[in-house]
C-alpha cells in the first residue's frame, strides 16, 4: 500500500468516527473531515435532526469549520474525506470552496451529486471507494435500526 493510500485510509477512519457520532445521536451516519498540511482542520457529522436544519450535513459542518480555521472561504489546499458521496447541495458548496480534492467512501445511488453530472470545480480531484464497505455497513445498520424502531 503506498503512502498516499495509507494516509487516505487513516483520514477516512477519522470521517468514519464522525459518522459514528451521528449514528449515536440518531442522525443519518455520515461523517466528514477536512485535511490540510497533514492535519484535520475541520470535522463534521450530520446534525439535521438535532439542529432541525436540512442544511446541517456533515460536509457543510466540516467546510464551515475548515474555513473558520483558515480564516477564509477557499479550501484550495485541502482534502475532504467523507463517508458518503455528497448531495447536490454539498457539491455546490464544495464547488464554491474550490477544494483541491474529495475522497468519498461509498457512493449514493439515490441522492449523490454524480447523478446530475460533475458539479465540482474543474480543478477538484475526486476519488471514491476508500473504506467503502465500512461506510456502507454503518448506513445499512442505521436504516435497519430505524425501520425496526418504527414497527
Amino acid at each position: 500500500m503506498d503512502i498516499h493510500l495509507n494516509n487516505d485510509v487513516h483520514w477516512m477512519g477519522e470521517a468514519l468516527r464522525e459518522a459514528q457520532k451521528a449514528f449515536d445521536k440518531g442522525e443519518v451516519p455520515v461523517g466528514a473531515v477536512v485535511v490540510s498540511g497533514n492535519k484535520i482542520i475541520g470535522r463534521g457529522h450530520n446534525l439535521t435532526e438535532q439542529l432541525n436544519d436540512v442544511t446541517a450535513h456533515a460536509e457543510m459542518q466540516a467546510i464551515t469549520a475548515a474555513a473558520n480555521y483558515l480564516g477564509g472561504k477557499y479550501l484550495q489546499t485541502c482534502t475532504l474525506f467523507v463517508t458518503l458521496e455528497p448531495c447536490v447541495m454539498c457539491a455546490g458548496a464544495l464547488f464554491w470552496s474550490q477544494i483541491s480534492r474529495i475522497v468519498v467512501a461509498a457512493p449514493d445511488a439515490k441522492r449523490g451529486f454524480s447523478l446530475k453530472g460533475n458539479l465540482l470545480h474543474p480543478k477538484t480531484v475526486y476519488e471514491q471507494g476508500v473504506r467503502a464497505e465500512e461506510a456502507s455497513m454503518l448506513l445499512k445498520q442505521f436504516f435497519v435500526q430505524m425501520r425496526q424502531s418504527k414497527n
